[in-house]
């Protein structure tokens, strides 16, 4: 992967941005999907954010190399810190981390003031799908398009958000599984939540099987199980 051609889950990122959009991309790493949304000539200025020294050289050096440094601003932040009013941004893409992690990135842009819900959100979690939904509900940003794909035999979601009025309300399957991603791709969410659940069987079993009695995990792997099994 590199700024020429991105990664099938970064490909379906860039998707779901929008021409012309300022884009504000968080946890930036080599700054390849910012680069290559300008590349492309779909956006025209983009931030690429990073909290960690090496990727943020790595950055520095890429935009420095193709000689986007006027449009491409690199920083060093935590998470929406390294975003200013005057970039005046309109989208904002984190992938490539939990669903913890990105609602806790979500979470102090929105108590700073600095994720002013005026932003298109494309996030890409690697886990944690369910609490990601869960603060976007409870924040009222309504999921408008998710997508699943399968890279290197991992599964990945897709989740696109932005900020209404009305509060948000999603059932409990909703949260689990998505909105959309039943019927975007059947036989590939099929295969994801087929998988889950022969894992989820195994963790039961050793659950039931050790020493330590764990009640409330094992009947929280239930309650999941039981879920699954109703799609």
């Amino acid at each position: 992967m590199n700024e020429q051609k991105l990664s099938k889950r970064l490909a379906s990122v860039a998707h779901y941005v929008r021409k012309n959009d300022r884009v504000a991309d968080i946890g930036s790493d080599h700054a390849y999907l910012p680069a290559w949304l300008i590349l492309n000539q779909r956006i025209e200025y983009a931030v690429a954010g990073e909290v960690v020294e090496g990727p943020y050289q790595s950055a520095l050096k890429l935009v420095k190399q193709l000689g986007l440094d006027q449009q491409i601003t690199v920083r060093l932040g935590d998470g929406l810190a390294a975003v200013e009013s005057a970039d005046e941004i309109s989208a904002i893409t984190i992938a490539g981390m939990g669903g913890s992690l990105i609602s806790d990135i979500l979470d102090r842009g929105y108590q700073s003031g600095r994720l002013r819900g005026e932003e298109r959100l494309i996030l890409q979690p690697n886990i944690g799908e369910k609490t990601l939904r869960t603060w976007l509900m409870t924040h009222s940003y309504a999921i408008i398009a998710e997508k699943l794909v399968m890279e290197e035999g991992r599964f990945y979601e897709i989740i696109v958000a932005e900020k209404v009025t009305e509060p948000v309300s999603y059932t409990l399957a909703e949260l689990t599984f998505g909105l959309f991603l039943p019927e975007d791709d059947p036989d590939l969410f099929k295969e994801k939540w087929q998988a889950d659940l022969l894992n989820r069987k195994r963790i039961l079993k050793q659950l039931e099987q050790a020493k330590q009695p764990q009640p409330e995990k094992i009947a929280e792997m239930i309650k999941m199980i039981e879920l699954i099994e109703q799609l």
